[in-house]
């Protein structure tokens, strides 16, 4: 199919699913958040939003978990009923759900959000009152923001070789893991975002993109292509 035609297949797709976003929010009420990605976009992926839990608008970028799915392409899945929190520490329910295309290629998301904090403060309050405790299991945090830098700067501060190593310290195969690591999560796939590394890590641009080549180049191949 020509590029051409794939492109119309794709918005007629993204604008079907317009009133799906609306009438699940309706459904679900205002704990609830559909956002409707398009990864042909990826600065600015979010093309429908209806609820309020995420604070997301149209225009805006997609979180870490849009990044892996990017990253994974075509052999990306559908990640369903996951936790996370927001940077404020609300705790969402989650549910990823790629789109694709007839060709089967992936280019778009539809994310359902559901804020569960209240529900999980209740079932907290009565495992203490029945003795039981709580879950000691931390739940990952998720950068929801409408600015891709933000995200692209969360995904480097957290990354446990920087947690305790500056560039200087990082010997080379260290530095090779930590460009794998982050091309495997979906950075390089964000315009300017080989710009955005090196001037977080205090390198030039031609370095940066010598250690991703080198990165990829030396990537087991087996672990290309990823889950979600």
């Amino acid at each position: 199919m020509a590029a051409q035609d794939l492109d119309a297949e794709r918005d007629a797709i993204i604008g079907a699913l317009g009133p799906v976003v609306d009438g699940l929010v309706a459904t679900f009420g205002p704990l609830c958040e559909v956002v409707l990605h398009d990864y042909r976009r990826p600065e600015k992926s979010v093309v429908a939003v209806a609820g309020s839990v995420t604070g997301r608008a149209v225009g805006g970028a997609m979180s870490e978990i849009g990044m892996r799915v990017l990253a994974r392409g075509d052999e990306a899945a559908d990640e369903l009923n996951y936790l996370t929190r927001t940077r404020s520490g609300d705790l969402v329910k989650s549910s990823t759900m790629v789109l694709r295309d007839s060709t089967g290629a992936v280019f778009g998301a539809l994310c359902v959000n559901l804020d569960v904090t209240a529900v999980h403060r209740t079932h907290a309050l009565l495992g203490e009152l029945a003795g039981l405790g709580t879950d000691p299991a931390r739940t990952p945090v998720t950068t929801f923001g409408n600015d891709i830098d933000s995200v692209v700067d969360v995904i480097l501060d957290t990354h446990r070789l920087l947690r305790h190593h500056n560039w200087a310290g990082l010997d080379r195969e260290r530095r090779l893991e930590l460009f794998r690591s982050l091309d495997e999560q979906g950075v390089f796939a964000v315009r300017r975002a080989v710009e955005q590394v090196a001037a977080r890590l205090g390198i030039s641009r031609a370095s940066a993109y010598s250690y991703l080549s080198q990165a990829r180049a030396t990537a087991d191949p087996t672990s290309q292509g990823g889950h979600s």
